[in-house]
């Protein structure tokens, strides 16, 4: 265990001294790109929150009016400086929650980014998420006249060392990436006032543990840690017990219980049967992710999609981030129906009115069945969940059921079984 830096006995809510205040030679912060900003009304919920007026507007002028309650119950103690532990299931509102705290509190500090030195790290498993955060979080930032950039591998690090060296405020990061260049002497972290661990429970799932604790260690003692989290396994454990001080902790869901709103099924089917069971389901209006298990049945299984006239995409480990990128934005954009994708999509992807999630092949763990099934139900809309189970995986498909602690609709069914078309309803629409 790296040694414990001596504490700076900074009470919690206190700004961090600045030295280095308006001081010469360092860039000024980029500026403010038009934003679009409503009038904000004096009842503003955000407002009464403690989110400044524009960044309230901003949120309006997007439709987000009302805080999730992450955000609700979060924002009062991260705005203040307080060490914050929040657990809530993907599509919670997370992002936002600690968006508008690192982004308020950043903005109230009258200190400029110094060039390689980020004054905040938000710390992600995978780039899709990383990527995703960004989108959420450099508008608002720019709003308030901050930097941002990601920071990830799969792609080339030129571009990363660029604007790490011009200055940011916000870095947005994958582990290993960051590392990297911390090595190579293009990032310090010794200016950070704020740090967000976001799917701190998958970071452990990866093994990326050993990599947070090394990138923690060389952060301020006196930062605030925000750390977020869908469960609060013993992994994530170690880690509130190592960096976070004095937290208070907010949950806003049940770590296990599925989401209200979210319908199960489990399909009985026959070998030969499975694919085009998934042909139909993925054929209905509306959004699809599919998983399996391997790589090979991903790309496989997108293939089969595409030649029965379902224009379907691919994410996993072995494309690129450039094609990975494309298939994302091809999905969400809605140009693609289906997604098909390895467990790498199940916790770092985050598109919005996925009415239907198939799992072709069935996960191993419960704990995997809940984070695939995340995909669709979020933010309190309502979704279905389709398991495919042949004869030799429904026992299989049991245990994991009731380890999920889930009571779906069993149903044998064929391709043209009429529970389908309850499952997923609507004119099946194929290309061609």
């Amino acid at each position: 265990m790296a040694a414990t830096r001596p504490s700076r006995h900074r009470p919690r809510g206190q700004s961090r001294p600045n030295p280095r205040s308006r001081r010469s030679g360092i860039p000024a912060p980029t500026p403010a790109r038009p934003v679009a900003v409503a009038p904000v009304e004096s009842d503003n919920p955000f407002l009464a929150l403690g989110v400044p007026e524009q960044l309230c507007g901003a949120l309006a002028a997007s439709g987000i009016t009302e805080p999730f309650p992450i955000q609700s119950a979060t924002l009062p103690d991260s705005l203040t400086g307080r060490d914050v532990l929040g657990r809530g299931r993907t599509g919670s509102g997370k992002t936002l929650a600690f968006g508008l705290a690192v982004i308020t509190r950043l903005s109230t500090l009258d200190i400029r980014c110094r060039p390689s030195r980020p004054r905040a790290l938000i710390l992600a498993p995978t780039r899709e998420l990383a990527l995703q955060i960004d989108a959420t979080v450099a508008p608002l930032a720019r709003l308030m006249g901050l930097r941002t950039t990601t920071i990830f591998g799969g792609v080339g690090q030129n571009p990363q060392v660029d604007a790490l060296r011009r200055g940011v405020d916000i870095a947005i990061a994958c582990p290993g990436r960051l590392e990297d260049l911390i090595g190579q002497g293009h990032c310090r972290l010794d200016d950070v006032e704020i740090s967000v661990l976001d799917e701190a429970d998958h970071m452990a799932d990866l093994g990326f543990l050993p990599g947070v604790k090394r990138l923690l260690d060389r952060v301020p003692s006196d930062a605030q840690h925000l750390l977020f989290s869908a469960t609060l396994d013993k992994g994530v454990d170690v880690l509130v017990k190592r960096y976070l001080h004095d937290p208070v902790t907010h949950s806003v869901d049940s770590e296990q219980s599925p989401v209200q709103t979210m319908t199960h099924h489990v399909l009985h089917v026959r070998s030969d049967d499975r694919v085009p069971v998934v042909v139909d389901l993925a054929a209905a209006p509306g959004r699809t992710i599919i998983f399996t298990r391997t790589k090979h049945r991903a790309k496989q299984l997108t293939k089969q999609l595409n030649a029965n006239g379902v224009r379907a995409v691919e994410m996993h480990g072995n494309l690129s981030q450039a094609a990975r990128t494309r298939n994302l934005s091809e999905f969400s954009s809605g140009r693609a129906a289906a997604l098909v994708a390895t467990d790498i999509a199940a916790r770092g992807i985050h598109v919005d009115d996925v009415s239907l999630v198939v799992h072709a092949d069935p996960p191993i763990e419960h704990k995997a069945y809940l984070h695939r099934s995340g995909r669709t139900a979020r933010a309190g809309a309502e979704g279905v969940v389709v398991t495919i189970a042949v004869e030799t995986q429904r026992r299989e498909v049991e245990k994991l059921m009731k380890k999920a602690g889930i009571s779906p609709t069993v149903t044998v069914a064929r391709p043209d079984a009429p529970i389908l078309s309850e499952i997923a309803p609507g004119q099946r629409l194929k290309a061609g």
